[in-house]
């Protein structure tokens, strides 16, 4: 039950009557009109510019409009009044029997409440995450890997198909590093003196558990056999070994992938998927042999001009043309995402959304001309950007992991702080705005700490009715049940302004999926919560306002409803998170 769409279709409705019987030129055009809800007192619960942006189209007054619309309006049931004000604003007040059946319709509806068919049951295609795994995943990864598992967990409540897929960077010059530093930590468990890890290898501890596991498998078999081969052990061995390290560090984030494809599968089982999307290029006439300009800030004396294999990414909006195959042969970086993304055509979704971090920004135009060019433009493909993470305590820099070496990780991060807080503060921001996070002030039980506001507002809701039990033990506190309580006594303007919160749900789900911005059921829960710890304060001044009436089990059955009504829509604000809702705080 969306109030905000249903005002919305009835404005829309009066109007086209008013087309139909000449009132309003039969061609007049709607857009532009809206419906907001209203901050301000007297001044009606939602309001409409329908009057202001009409008239200037038909060269008429927009108080007269207003005043025209809002008598139509109010022949309606659904509405209690209709008042123009200033210049022409449509203010609405809909009747106390919309908000009763709002809060009938949360208790029917119960997890279901705020769902929508946006999607229409379209495949949609999601890649986040996708770190390469030479390393345990750190604070940056975490940001991308909560914003993404909680996009699709909102794109599904929407209606949409949503597949999750980490895409795995197990080829290229980085997994050779990754081998040559194995290997050395290998020999180090075998006892040699190893010295310090070279420059451009990775240093961090993390990798001498690998080497002592290549120990406990071969003994000391890989000194061995030839150096190749042992490296080519190495590097699968090591890159196995950090894939199960990355599953455990996301499933302790609370966050699953449906799909883990891999960068090798590109180019094995006799399949050469990268030349295959070369000559899929080639014959789109975007291929040409040519040179690349000297990048800026490239030391003129030491750079070569060479012969390349060049995509015509500068068609397809691009700031140059983008290099498949070096000049000695090999595929560049760009040419495996290439064949990635031809490969998700393949699949046939019907949208397609990649969450990058900050660090590939440069990334996005060559992807987005490549899956034009794919395409022939006949796709929705989307590239969100995650900002950096500065974690804080006490107002400090986190000094980074000595096991990551450079970073800090993301399993330090869960081990100290937990799931629950660390999802909910990323999303405290905006996804592409930089998020300082504070391991302090996320373990506060305050109204300052958002994720401890909103879970305690569902623990309280609980714990009323667990109270309401003890006082009444003959009433039932059950959904299914408490819908048929007499909410018309739900009358004091406490209880008025929880319910109108309880309205937006649906508006702000809708908002969040269409522009891709789940933070906003983070703002939304927090106000939310915010609104049903103040009606609970009032109580404790005016025992009156207490959800809880001894002496009155009719409004305290009203009461009650209202209570559970918020505590299931935090539930599913929480649920769409990822975050736990629970019925006692520890």
């Amino acid at each position: 039950m969306n109030i905000s769409s249903q005002i919305a279709d009835k404005v829309s409705t009066v109007i086209e009557r008013m087309k139909a019987s000449g009132d309003l030129p039969a061609e007049l055009d709607l857009k532009g009109i809206e419906i907001q809800e209203s901050r301000g007192v007297n001044r009606g619960e939602f309001f409409s510019n329908a009057a202001m942006i009409l008239a200037k189209r038909i060269n008429t007054t927009p108080r007269d409009l207003a005043h025209n619309i809002a008598n139509k309006l109010t022949l309606d049931k659904f509405i209690a009044q209709v008042d123009v004000a200033g210049p022409g604003f449509i203010n609405i007040t809909v009747a106390d029997s919309v908000w009763c059946d709002l809060i009938a319709t949360i208790l029917k509806d119960s997890k279901n409440y705020g769902r929508s068919r946006m999607g229409e049951g379209k495949r949609l295609h999601v890649e986040y995450v996708s770190a390469n795994p030479t390393g345990p995943m750190h604070v940056g990864h975490c940001r991308g890997a909560v914003f993404g598992d909680t996009l699709c967990n909102l794109l599904s409540f929407v209606g949409y198909a949503v597949s999750r897929e980490y895409y795995v960077n197990d080829a290229g010059a980085q997994i050779g590093k990754l081998g040559d530093t194995v290997f050395i930590r290998y020999l180090e468990a075998l006892g040699d003196n190893i010295g310090e890890i070279p420059e451009g290898l990775y240093p961090g501890d993390y990798t001498k558990s690998i080497g002592q596991a290549l120990v406990g498998l071969y003994g000391d078999r890989l000194r061995h056999v030839d150096k190749a081969d042992a490296l080519s052990i190495v590097r699968q061995f090591a890159v196995k070994f950090l894939l199960e390290e990355i599953h455990n560090d996301l499933a302790c984030l609370n966050v699953h992938h449906d799909v883990f494809f891999s960068e090798r599968s590109l180019t094995e089982n006799g399949r050469d998927q990268v030349a295959e999307v070369i000559e899929k290029l080639h014959q789109l006439d975007l291929i040409y042999q040519g040179e690349l300009p000297r990048p800026l800030g490239h030391d003129y004396e030491v750079w070569e001009e060479r012969e390349q294999t060049l995509f015509r990414s500068s068609h397809f909006g691009d700031d140059i043309d983008r290099a498949l195959m070096k000049s000695n042969g090999e595929y560049t970086y760009f040419a495996y995402d290439a064949a990635y993304h031809l490969n998700k055509l393949e699949r046939n979704f019907d949208q397609y959304i990649s969450v990058l971090g900050a660090d590939h920004i440069g990334y996005i135009s060559r992807i987005k001309s490549v899956m034009s060019a794919l395409s022939e433009a006949n796709v929705m493909f989307n590239v969100l950007i995650t900002q950096l993470v500065r974690v804080m305590r006490n107002g400090e820099l986190v000094r980074m992991s000595k096991r990551s070496g450079t970073f800090v990780a993301l399993r330090d991060m869960v081990d100290e702080v937990g799931c629950d807080p660390i999802r909910f503060m990323m999303l405290m921001r905006k996804h592409d705005t930089t998020l300082d996070f504070d391991l302090k002030k996320i373990v506060e039980r305050s109204k300052d700490n958002p994720v401890f506001y909103v879970q305690y507002a569902h623990a309280r809701a609980s714990s009323i009715l667990r109270r309401a039990k003890v006082v009444f033990p003959l009433i039932s506190t059950c959904c299914c049940d408490l819908y048929d309580a007499n909410l018309l006594l739900l009358n004091n303007s406490g209880e008025r302004v929880l319910t109108r919160e309880l309205a937006k749900f649906p508006r702000v789900v809708e908002s969040a999926a269409r522009y891709h911005e789940p933070h906003r059921i983070a703002f939304y829960l927090y106000e939310l919560a915010s609104a049903f710890h103040q009606q609970h304060a009032r109580g404790n001044d005016l025992p009156e306002l207490r959800f809880i009436q001894p002496d009155n089990p009719t409004l305290t059955v009203a009461r009650l409803a209202l209570v559970a009504a918020t505590q299931l829509v935090i539930a599913c604000g929480l649920k769409i998170l990822g975050v736990s809702a629970p019925v006692e705080m520890q």
